[in-house]
């Protein structure tokens, strides 16, 4: 995104602007979008050139005012950046860099926005590369791509994933939650649930060895 020589009078906004979203609508789309950022900074716990958030403003305004042209995204991927911590993602100050990857959780509310004006921002203003929404009551799953400057609806696999060109990994619903999951089809799964794989593994291995008639708290 290209950013003309604003003109003298206009007042500069502070940095580090803070987020101007509204609390989720419900429990469900917090712990949602929690799922997403997750496990994605657990699978790529040793990269330090992205960022995701969710219902974080993103300031992108032409000239640089904080009033104007800002939206919130339920997930968003912002790739070739440093990862740290931000209080929302302004487009000015990150070089011009937007989102590679957006994703909408559709309710009442907001399902058409989302479809709609959101959709042209996305593909007319910051050009995001990829645009998807997920509807938790039908399941509904879509995602596009860019090509030529017009959004092109992605084609589902098989198991009815999406894939993510940008991300290297596939979105997919898993037990009614959208997911991201990896090229051989593994479910990413959150640190939380990382810990309770493990602790799976272990308990199955003492079992074994009771089973063989050893004492696991002896070893």
């Amino acid at each position: 995104m290209h950013y003309p020589n604003p003109p003298a009078d206009i007042i500069w906004p502070p940095i580090n602007l803070w987020s101007d979203e509204p609390p989720m609508e419900s429990d469900w789309h917090r712990k949602q979008m929690q799922v997403l950022i997750e496990s994605l900074e657990s699978h790529w716990r040793d990269r330090q050139d992205f960022y995701c958030s969710g219902n974080l403003t993103i300031y992108y305004s032409l000239t640089q005012r904080k009033s104007e042209d800002f939206r919130g995204p339920d997930f968003f991927v912002v790739l070739g950046c440093e990862r740290r911590e931000r209080r929302s993602w302004t487009v000015w100050q990150e070089g011009g860099r937007s989102p590679n990857v957006i994703v909408e959780i559709l309710s009442e509310s907001t399902a058409e926005i989302d479809r709609g004006l959101k959709k042209q921002i996305y593909q007319d203003v910051l050009r995001v590369p990829e645009y998807f929404w997920f509807d938790p009551k039908s399941l509904e799953l879509c995602g596009f791509h860019i090509t030529e400057g017009q959004y092109v609806l992605l084609e589902t696999s098989a198991p009815g994933w999406l894939w993510s060109a940008q991300l290297e990994l596939y979105f997919g619903i898993h037990q009614g939650r959208l997911r991201l999951i990896t090229a051989d089809g593994t479910v990413i799964p959150t640190p939380m649930e990382r810990a309770e794989q493990a602790e799976q593994r272990v308990e199955r291995l003492a079992q074994r060895l009771r089973e063989q008639g050893v004492d696991p708290n002896a070893l």
